[in-house]
């Protein structure tokens, strides 16, 4: 059951988290917790016409958070604002079960797919694109 979960891939992402640390000043940032597990997330970042234009993270998480948040921290400089929002949407939706499709830049996202048939862990794999999507939903309240 565990290796159903902790795919070969899924580990390897754990090694390749980008943009850690801190942003000199950002326009958003968010801390999140996942209640059940513990795990936490610092997320900074810059948008400007829309992109996100900078971007930095700290992560204390299991493999399965380590995971989407490299996926994430690889990906989303240079992401449209949409694009984020797109991609944690489809998340969300991908660990219910249905059938999705990620922009293309988070396509790699799909790899968690294993992860829809251990609820206990849904909320640390979503927990890098929450944690992005809240910063960019509270530049737009401006």
């Amino acid at each position: 059951m565990i290796d159903d979960l902790y795919s070969r891939e899924i580990l390897r992402r754990t090694t390749q988290l980008q943009h850690v640390g801190h942003l000199d000043r950002p326009q958003a940032t968010v801390d999140k917790t996942a209640k059940l597990c513990g795990s936490t997330i610092h997320v900074e970042l810059n948008v400007s016409d829309n992109v996100v234009t900078d971007f930095a993270q700290q992560v204390q998480a299991c493999a399965l958070g380590q995971a989407a948040a490299a996926i994430l921290s690889q990906h989303v400089v240079g992401a449209t604002t949409g694009e984020v929002i797109a991609a944690r949407d489809a998340l969300r939706r991908l660990l219910k079960g249905e059938a999705v499709v990620f922009p293309d830049r988070f396509a790699d996202l799909a790899i968690l797919a294993s992860v829809k048939d251990f609820p206990a862990r849904h909320a640390s794999t979503l927990l890098a694109l929450e944690a992005t999507g809240e910063a960019i939903s509270s530049l737009n309240q401006f």
